[in-house]
Formats: structure tokens, sequence, C-alpha cells
């Protein structure tokens, strides 16, 4: 990565409460006034439905350090959800599984007011993780989570993710 590159002066979607952009802001920007923007989730599976979880690194502007269930992020000013999400899983784990949509997901916490699509990727590996955003990431069952949700730190909107994932799991 280039070492003049500040992710805080991406531009990212501003939007209304109904989702519609409205304006463009710098990532930093809306971070600090907590605005609605658009972004992507994808859980990533082994062929033996076992859930890739990473660490974030203690650089990360949302969750440093935290565990996640999801690969994904922010999506730039203008950028389509396809290209978004395919950008994100090859930018934090190094490569493009077949993605499937799930559903529309909408979180408001601490860090701001995402508008969100979730998605659903088969890979079993290697993955080239990228240094500036993944510590580590492993495979673990998914019967582990709870367990692991108890155990270590998670970020809550992967949580919430989870938990609507496991929901549409069981009702089927």
């Amino acid at each position: 990565m280039d070492p003049s590159y500040n992710p805080g002066q991406e531009l990212i979607d501003v939007l209304n409460d109904e989702g519609v952009v409205v304006g463009v802001a710098t990532r930093s920007e809306v971070r600090q006034q907590r605005l609605p923007h658009r972004c992507t989730y994808i859980l990533v599976f082994n062929p033996a439905g076992e859930l890739l979880i990473h660490q974030r690194t203690e650089t990360k502007d949302v969750f440093p350090g935290r565990w996640d269930v999801t690969v994904g992020g922010v999506l730039a000013a203008g950028e389509s959800w396809e290209c978004g999400t395919k950008r994100e899983v090859l930018e934090e784990i190094g490569v493009v599984p077949e993605i499937e949509y799930l559903f529309d997901f909408r979180y408001r916490g601490d860090f701001g007011d995402a508008f969100a699509k979730v998605y659903r990727g088969v890979h079993a590996g290697p993955f080239h993780l990228q240094p500036e955003e993944v510590v580590r990431a492993e495979f673990v069952s998914v019967d582990a989570l709870p367990r692991l949700f108890q155990e270590r730190r998670f970020c809550p909107d992967g949580i919430e993710v989870w938990k609507l994932y496991s929901q549409q799991i069981t009702a089927k």
C-alpha cells in the first residue's frame, strides 16, 4: 500500500434515512459525524461449512483489535454494491469467492449508521491477508460461535449479521 495513502480522505456516499444518496463526504467526516453510509458484509465459509473469522488490526478506525465474522467494509462514493463487495473481499483476504446475496441490513452504532447488503461466499483458501487490516484469520465451527462471542471481543455489527443469518437458516 502507498505510504502516503490516507483512508480518512476516501470519498463516501452519504445517505438519508431512506438509504438514498444525498451527498458525499470523506471517511473521516462520515465517522466523526456518524453519517449514514453504505457498506458490505460477506460471511465466508469453507466447503465443510466452517466460518472464516478474523482479527482486525489495532490501527483500524472502527473496532480496532476485535474479531469479526464478516469480511467487508465501506463502499466508495458511486461504487456499485457488486464492485464494492468484490473489492472489499479481495483487499482483506486476497481472493474473490463466488458470492451470493443474502439480505439487506442496517446497523446503527457508536461508529455510525450503515446501510448494508450481506453476502455469503465459499472458499477454502489459501488467503492473502491485508496486513493493514487483518492480523490473522481462521475457520471455526459455527457451533463454536456462541462460546467465542463470550471469550473474545467481536465487532457488534458482525454479531448482528450472524444472528440474522442464523435466524434465516433456522427458519428454512
